[in-house]
């Protein structure tokens, strides 16, 4: 897969969207088209769901096919979706990452197979289970290079696949110095990285613009400010958007070290965009504290999130 003249097909701001429930713990569709319509509202370029930011882990398979559906359906192609599509088996994630793009998906987002802390696949594995991803689909695979797989993905093993593998040519790199990461990525695998992108809620952003980064998958709390950060970059106005980042940098840490998936919902239901800020059992509410901080946080940014619902 390679970047045509014109550049790569997607870029910009594709934040991932929380899964919302209701107080019961329940999936709410409603809300779920809701928190769908301010991310537009607010600048995305495109919307990830069912990634880990999306409690992807607590949802069943019909629950994962209900926010898929609905969500497609809502979006109506009003910007590129991306469906995370991770399993532990190729055979599963081939399955659900063709019924992705049967449901007009735009590309699917995947991690490299692990499960708990002792089960992981050799790099041979690993690019088979890729290889057979990308056999079932003819869009895009975006590999998420992320801690929590505990999966060490080198640079030099990602351009190869990126070089070998049809679908493969996007890539979320979210690892200790990412910067460093992605620009001997783009280095080693040229045209065939379409998508070096930015991850972990843009904590790093600045310094993987600079390496090369085209996208950034962020939380979903607040696309108009990353926008504010990556539009003066794109536009070639570094200052502008360091500037930017300088002034949205403390809301992305509070979020990345305070609140992480919780952040964004405790914004949405601040705003009005959904009724329920709860994520589902096991996982325990923000202290008051720690929320009071966040909204103090995005209020002195004006973010578009806490008057969008209002």
């Amino acid at each position: 897969m390679t970047t045509s003249a014109e550049g790569p097909r997607y870029k910009g701001v594709f934040p991932v969207a929380p899964t919302i429930f209701d107080a019961r713990g329940e999936l709410d569709l409603q809300g779920q088209c809701r928190a769908i319509d301010f991310m537009i509202d607010a600048g995305s370029n495109g919307i990830c769901i069912l990634a880990n930011f999306s409690e992807q882990f607590s949802l069943t398979d019909a629950e994962r096919d209900a926010v898929a559906e609905t969500v497609l359906k809502h979006v109506a192609d009003r910007v590129p979706v991306i469906v995370t599509t991770s399993h532990f088996s190729p055979r599963i994630c081939a399955e659900r990452s063709a019924r992705a793009e049967a449901l007009g998906a735009a590309m699917v987002m995947v991690m490299p197979p692990y499960h708990g802390a002792t089960f992981r696949v050799g790099e041979p594995g690993i690019y088979d289970f890729f290889r057979t991803v990308s056999d079932a689909i003819s869009i895009p695979i975006m590999i998420q290079d992320a801690p929590v797989a505990g999966t060490p993905l080198s640079p030099e093993f990602l351009a190869r696949m990126a070089k070998e593998i049809e679908q493969v040519s996007y890539f979320k790199i979210e690892t200790a110095m990412a910067a460093a990461k992605l620009r001997r990525l783009i280095e080693l695998g040229g045209t065939a990285i379409e998508g070096p992108w930015d991850g972990e809620e843009a904590i790093t952003l600045m310094p993987d613009l600079d390496a090369g980064a085209t996208g950034a998958m962020t939380g979903g709390g607040y696309p108009d400010g990353i926008r504010q950060i990556l539009d003066p970059y794109v536009a070639g106005d570094r200052e502008a958007a360091m500037q930017a980042y300088e002034r949205w940098l403390p809301l992305i840490n509070y979020e990345n070290r305070q609140c992480g998936l919780l952040a964004c919902k405790a914004l949405m239901k601040e705003g009005g965009v959904i009724a329920c800020e709860d994520a589902r059992a096991p996982l325990a509410p923000l202290h008051p504290a720690t929320r009071a901080g966040l909204i103090e946080l995005a209020s002195r940014l004006d973010a578009m999130v806490l008057k969008w619902g209002k």
